[in-house]
């Protein structure tokens, strides 16, 4: 099994833990550590995988990042997170260390999607389909999407309902073999609750601990630790 899909999985509260160092709708954030510091951070705290954003446009991310910390002593399964659109970002994503990568919905045509799960696949990379509403699962789905990840943010207007995941919950209620990550707005140890409650089996979550001063503390605070 996948090692990224293996982490998440777990009969447990797992969490994803990013690093990105910005973002459009917040700026930059309070903690500029390095991100094989960070990684360690999240790694020593319970994270069950980790997540580094490669854009460097919007988030100030960087691919150099996800090499450093796939080399790093007992690093976690990693996600490349990014816009993902073309085959050779497949090939990087590989050749820096991770075993998941990013695939938006509402970013690609669906033979796009098509291309890019399959060419992943051959390489024994997890795609993480990202959708943000009903149409996005359907066409998701389609093309033959397992691992699903509903973001709670609308990346047009960047307004933030966590409701969105309960409400993509609520159409795969029943339906086997398929894998929910919650990505987005999520501050509280309860919210995890409900969202496992829900189906959910990982929790894809960054600003709240790159806007801690002690994102150790955080990590551990959501993963419902003293």
């Amino acid at each position: 099994m996948n090692q990224f899909l293996k982490a998440i999985t777990r009969p447990e509260i797992n969490i994803i833990a990013e690093i990105k160092y910005s973002s459009p709708s917040h700026g930059p954030f309070l903690c500029q550590r390095p991100a094989v510091e960070v990684a360690k951070i999240y790694r020593e705290n319970g994270a069950a995988a980790i997540s580094i954003l490669t854009d460097k446009e919007r988030f100030q991310g960087d691919l150099k990042y996800l090499k450093e910390v796939s080399e790093t002593d007992d690093c976690l399964p990693l996600l490349r997170k990014d816009f993902i659109r073309e085959p050779r970002q497949i090939g990087e994503t590989l050749e820096n260390g991770a075993s998941a990568y990013l695939l938006i919905v509402r970013d690609l045509t669906p033979d796009q999607l098509v291309a890019l799960m399959e060419l992943g696949a051959q390489e024994g990379l997890l795609p993480l389909v990202e959708v943000h509403s009903p149409f996005e699962l359907e066409t998701a789905i389609k093309c033959g999407a397992r691992v699903i990840g509903v973001n709670n943010r609308d990346l047009g207007t960047f307004k933030v309902d966590i409701e969105t995941a309960f409400k993509i919950a609520r159409l795969l209620e029943g339906e086997p073999g398929y894998t929910l990550v919650a990505e987005s707005g999520i501050k509280e140890r309860s919210q995890i609750s409900e969202l496992r409650d829900a189906g959910y089996s990982g929790f894809l979550i960054g600003s709240v601990f790159m806007d801690s001063e002690d994102p150790g503390a955080k990590l551990r605070e959501l993963r419902g630790e003293s």
